[in-house]
């Protein structure tokens, strides 16, 4: 296992690695921790005690963090005809049917979000193996397949992310960077939290959240009371 280097090393020594800290204070901890010059991004890890190898345990979705993400989204659409112009007016940075379809095969990945018309999902399954492992598979569940394009379109460039389980059941997402101030960044992780309550599967049994994680993209992990899930704002005025 390699060794952590000094920098990180002094972070970690800054925590107390078994207190669960309020979420203003783990957000105020991760910004004095940052150590890179570049502007990090700001993860949270939620631990669910769901059990995702049954279906009706399964968790996806999508959430808007009111604040984005600290970065531009770049939009792909798979539209054409009146849905091709439509995309391109809500500022999708490449659109195109079979054309995109050939330029993806090629290699071509510089956007974050896939957006599909039902029409082309046929020409979109057939690219399953690139864009599935890489996250970016249209898909109805989460708005990405859809004939409202220019309000997916819209949605995706304002800050609208998807999450979903992974197979130890954690919901791993970024809000924000660590140049945002304290407040928007706990506006964004409450709406994270709301949403996950909100989705919450009517098969899960036991508890629910287990654990949360902040952390930025060179910092150590920090540990965040998971019972706080009401009044996270708030509690910044109070701090």
């Amino acid at each position: 296992m390699s060794r952590r280097g000094k920098s990180y090393q002094e972070a970690r020594e800054k925590l107390d690695r078994e207190h669960e800290y309020s979420p203003s204070e783990a957000i105020s901890l991760v910004k004095e921790l940052k150590r890179a010059k570049f502007d990090e991004s700001v993860e949270v890890h939620v631990r669910t005690g769901l059990n995702v190898r049954h279906a009706d345990e399964q968790l996806r979705g999508t959430v808007a963090l009111p604040n984005g993400v600290g970065k531009d989204i770049k939009v792909a659409v798979f539209a054409q005809g009146d849905k091709a112009r439509e995309a391109e007016d809500a500022g999708a940075d490449v659109v195109g049917a079979d054309d995109l379809a050939d330029r993806i095969r090629e290699g071509f990945d510089d956007f974050d979000v896939a957006i599909a018309t039902p029409d082309l999902m046929p020409v979109v399954g057939r690219l399953g193996r690139i864009l599935g492992p890489a996250g970016k598979m249209p898909n109805p569940k989460v708005g990405t397949v859809t004939t409202d394009i220019g309000k997916a379109v819209s949605e995706a460039k304002a800050g609208k992310v998807e999450y979903r389980t992974d197979r130890h059941a954690i919901v791993h997402l970024v809000i924000g960077k660590t140049g945002f101030d304290e407040r928007r960044l706990l506006e964004n992780y409450a709406a994270v939290i709301e949403e996950l309550i909100r989705a919450k599967p009517a098969a899960a049994k036991g508890r629910y959240i287990r654990s949360v994680t902040f952390a930025s993209t060179m910092g150590p992990g920090i540990k965040v009371d998971p019972s706080r899930t009401r009044d996270i704002v708030e509690e910044l005025a109070a701090a």
